[in-house]
């Protein structure tokens, strides 16, 4: 297609530096922010083409509103603007996370430390049940999204059954039993040939790097690669959806970090510009780090932003130019409602995952056959951290104050509980 240049690059970048450098609080948030700076205040684009742009980005694996920020680059400014778009999108949020990840390596053990990261855990617990809450209200519309949301928690939560297959088959029941309709586009189809250069240059960009890392490290960097290559295939229906995955999986199976660690780089992901797949990048360094100290984790940390992040570029400059096709297409769109109906299920595994190992001090998985359920010793429950959670689950659902509000709310409930341990009565 032919870019619009009715924007210049300055603009472009002056506009998407302060969206980078202001998208807190998550992807809902980070969409209605774009939407109102893009198409409300400047009309870069229609209302029309905003909503079908994201409707684009919701059926690709990764971090639809980065993506989103991708396509308005490419729409103005081609390829170039693409890159800068994204970039900068995701670029201010690194570099804090980076920074907040290298502190907390080095004085993580720190008791005031510490304390601060507890009450943040408890109260992640209240963040993610409230994703729970706004997932389903816009994905549970039919009784068929009902039983795919609790059929994807038993298949986790019970059974034990991995992430990908609970997604791939969502989708396939959703493409399968959505009727084909006939709404065609009237655009000009795009140069296929053009397509397929497109995703031979980006392939290359993405899985180069990790070839060359196999062949000549083979160690802790090709290993973040390979899991993070495989995890930027499976982020469909946002971070929350995958992060039930990759947490028990890098805590669990292969021992990169502990479980706190994991809950405090959500929390660090949570208060910081960006999209909150950026945790990935704490769990690449963390685990570099364990290794080699803070050089090797700085090697992890870009590992796993390039494995990330790489890939979205390839999903939105070979397929933009097809927009207008796919959002005809209705069972791409039957895929997409379902595997949002299984991501609520997801999230409710989540949800209960976190708050297990938050509240309580012992939790212990009871194999019967087929079944895997993880249970709570009830008598190592964990007062102070119970108090914070029901807080902050008052102040975000109740009272909707804000995600960066409810964080240091809880962080200053556990330093005052450290001071008052060191005060005598």
């Amino acid at each position: 297609m032919t870019h619009q240049s009715d924007v210049s690059l300055g603009e472009l970048i002056r506009v998407f530096t302060r969206i980078g450098l202001l998208s807190f609080g998550g992807p809902a948030a980070q969409i209605a922010m774009m939407h109102r700076e893009l198409v409300a205040e400047r009309k870069w684009v229609t209302e029309q083409d905003y909503l079908s742009a994201l409707s684009f980005c919701m059926l690709l694996p990764g971090p639809e509103a980065m993506q989103l920020a991708t396509w308005m680059g490419w729409r103005k400014h081609g390829t170039l603007g693409g890159l800068i778009t994204g970039g900068l999108f995701v670029i201010p949020g690194a570099l804090i996370v980076l920074a907040l990840s290298v502190i907390y390596a080095v004085f993580g053990q720190v008791p005031l430390v510490m304390a601060i990261f507890t009450g943040v855990q408890a109260a992640v617990i209240a963040i993610v049940l409230e994703a729970l809450l706004r997932v389903s209200r816009k994905a549970l519309k039919t009784n068929a999204h009902w039983i795919i949301a609790a059929l994807a928690f038993c298949a986790l939560f019970v059974f034990g059954l991995p992430f990908p297959l609970v997604i791939a088959t969502a989708a396939l029941w959703g493409f399968f039993t959505t009727k084909s309709a006939s709404a065609v586009s009237s655009a000009p189809f795009p140069s296929v040939v053009a397509t397929v250069k497109t995703v031979l240059v980006w392939l290359m960009v993405w899985l180069l790097p990790l070839a060359l890392l196999m062949q000549f490290e083979a160690g802790i960097l090709a290993d973040i690669g390979v899991f993070f290559s495989k995890l930027a295939l499976l982020t469909f229906g946002g971070a929350y959806a995958v992060l039930a995955w990759m947490a028990q999986d890098v805590v669990q199976q292969k021992e990169w970090l502990t479980y706190g660690q994991m809950m405090h780089g959500l929390g660090l992901a949570e208060t910081t510009p960006g999209p909150l797949i950026l945790v990935t990048e704490f769990v690449g360094f963390m685990a570099a780090h364990k290794q080699g100290g803070i050089a090797l984790g700085l090697g992890g940390a870009a590992v796993a932003l390039w494995m990330t992040f790489a890939p979205c570029f390839l999903w939105i400059f070979a397929g933009a130019p097809w927009l207008a096709h796919l959002t005809k297409a209705p069972r791409l769109s039957g895929a997409l409602q379902a595997i949002t109906a299984a991501v609520v299920g997801v999230i409710a595994n989540l949800s209960l995952w976190f708050a297990l190992h938050t509240l309580f001090s012992i939790v212990q998985t009871y194999s019967f056959g087929l079944v895997d359920l993880t249970m709570p010793n009830v008598s190592s429950i964990k007062p102070i951290a119970l108090v914070i959670a029901l807080l902050s689950g008052y102040l975000l659902l109740v009272r909707h104050k804000s995600i960066v509000f409810v964080l240091c709310s809880s962080a200053l409930i556990a330093i005052l509980v450290l001071v008052l341990r060191f005060i005598p009565l």
